[in-house]
């Protein structure tokens, strides 16, 4: 018998195998790699891990952010714009602080969920 080693290429997926549901990581766990045993009994942590386990991929734990620079510069814009809120008296120009700081968080927090 000669058996293809199966890698991420060839399973052709449309989706990450973190956004894959539990049960098309089973279908494909039974269909595509039956050395995989016991996959009906498992949760989606522990699917994914025997799987990247099985294609042989690994992980960078902790790999530094290639936004890091500008998330720390708009950090500091944020800082001082609450700063400046403070000592403004109007309402209005509070509010605009407000929401600029808004945006400057949401913004920050899209650059780190990019990695």
């Amino acid at each position: 018998m000669s058996e293809e080693k199966v890698t991420l290429e060839s399973l052709a997926l449309k989706k990450p195998l973190d956004k894959l549901t539990t049960k098309e990581l089973r279908e494909l766990c039974i269909n595509k790699m039956p050395l995989i045993a016991g996959v009906s009994g498992m949760d989606k942590d522990t699917i994914i891990t025997n799987v990247k386990e099985f294609l042989e991929i690994v992980e960078e734990e902790g790999a530094v952010s290639p936004y890091k620079d500008q998330i720390l510069t708009i950090k500091g814009q944020i800082k001082t714009m609450r700063e400046d809120k403070v000592k403004v008296e109007s309402r209005k120009d509070r509010t605009l602080l407000r929401r600029k700081i808004n945006k400057l968080k949401k913004r920050t927090r899209a650059m780190a969920r990019a990695v």
